[in-house]
């Protein structure tokens, strides 16, 4: 079954020193790394950014919020949604599910662990989201997130990530 979402931009492949970075950000709140890397999406994201109608930065789960003490994709969308005058969206979509690091699990688990994992409480009719997230792995987080938004009307997603994992050889 294809995706829900429409397009994936992917700035570099997750691996040295790309992967090192997108860690240090997420764990170990360095948070200057999220500046370099939004300058940098900021240019990949400008032609999708054009005719979205919203920045949508990936949702975590309330309880990894207040871990963590911040969501790395809305460091991430920040600029961009300022440097592209585009809304940033933090309260249509909830993560309803906590689910576990998609680094800790196998491709199947992948896969399934999403499944039913966000509530979006706005109606997207006819509109242009545009997702920022900061790793791409199989996709399935990516797209049930799409399928949230496209039940809620939305006629389009595109995702823009700073890293994709690479397919296995």
């Amino acid at each position: 079954m294809p995706p829900a979402y429409d397009a994936t931009l992917a700035l570099f492949d997750y691996v040295f020193p790309v992967d090192v970075l997108v860690l240090a950000l997420k764990y170990r709140h360095q948070l200057s790394v999220a500046t370099f890397l939004a300058a940098e999406l900021s240019v990949l994201g400008e032609r999708p950014a054009a005719d979205a109608d919203f920045i949508l930065p990936m949702p975590l789960h309330p309880r990894r919020l207040a871990e963590r003490g911040f969501n790395q994709a809305v460091e991430l969308a920040r600029p961009l949604a300022r440097g592209q005058a585009l809304p940033m969206e933090l309260a249509c979509v909830r993560k309803l599910r906590d689910t576990p690091p998609q680094a800790l699990l196998g491709r199947d688990e992948r896969l399934l662990s999403p499944a039913g994992a966000f509530c979006c409480d706005r109606v997207l009719d006819g509109l242009h989201v545009l997702v920022i997230d900061d790793v791409m792995t199989t996709g399935a987080t990516l797209d049930e997130l799409a399928r949230c938004l496209k039940a809620q009307g939305a006629a389009r997603v595109t995702n823009l990530v700073v890293a994709r994992t690479p397919a296995p050889a």
